[in-house]
């Protein structure tokens, strides 16, 4: 049988081994759920940077750019950092420059692993058939804020975690029974228990409370995104998929 681990913090990540395993990234608020709405509405490819210089860089050389820092957009981009500007008319069929605060540094941490997909309660189900399908130990690198414990990153590990465990998945962690025990703990009144955590807190200031609610739908989404390389690209799109 395979493992899963979850890794709860990007800070962690060079502790675990990643040789024959699938590294699954999740950024529920919002990367990893803008993303995926990004290929549901026809996005082609996607290039995750780091650092905004990088951004603004590729935006001279005329690439179209999606990047926010601390939740507002900055100056220079073509898009905020809400699924609702992402219309299939604006990006179907183009290639995006993306830069966030904590997600897009995750997948660029994650760079070191030889396969890395990405994740949100959009498309969970999806994600959960793929890896069962695949059958490789499977770690879930949550990216947290700015380093540190997020919950609601958290929370999708356990649901995905309770996911694969059905589905001759076997682990030892810790951090995969905590996670499950805060899912089990959620899932009894998600919309609830999300109010408790800070970057609900922390978003709500900022006027998202629509963009919040659309990141914990669930099964919303058929798509797979995949790194690879520098690209971000939907697995499902590939020929041998």
């Amino acid at each position: 049988m395979n493992k899963i681990e979850v890794c709860l913090s990007p800070k962690l990540f060079d502790n675990y081994t990643l040789e024959n395993k699938i590294v699954v990234i999740v950024d529920v608020l919002r990367a990893t759920t803008i993303i995926t709405t990004m290929f549901q509405n026809g996005l082609y490819k996607l290039i995750p940077v780091k650092t905004l210089d990088e951004a603004k860089e590729l935006k001279e050389k005329g690439f179209l750019v999606a990047a926010e820092r601390n939740g507002k957009k900055v100056d220079f981009a073509d898009f905020d950092n809400s699924p609702y500007t992402f219309t299939p008319e604006k990006i179907g069929g183009k290639t995006l420059v993306y830069s966030t605060t904590n997600g897009t540094n995750t997948i660029n941490l994650a760079k070191k692993a030889k396969s890395v997909i990405l994740a949100s309660f959009l498309n969970i189900t999806e994600v959960s058939n793929y890896l069962s399908h695949e059958q490789k130990d499977v770690l879930i690198l949550c990216s947290g804020w700015q380093g540190d414990f997020c919950t609601e990153d958290s929370i999708f590990a356990g649901a995905l975690s309770e996911k694969l465990l059905q589905n001759n998945f076997i682990s030892n962690s810790d951090s995969v029974n905590s996670s499950i025990e805060l899912w089990n703990l959620a899932k009894k009144d998600l919309s609830e228990y999300i109010k408790t955590m800070y970057q609900y807190k922390r978003l709500m200031t900022l006027g998202m409370e629509k963009i919040i609610g659309y990141c914990f739908k669930i099964d919303v989404a058929e798509v797979i995104p995949v790194l690879k390389g520098d690209y971000i690209i939907d697995l499902k799109k590939i020929p041998q998929f």
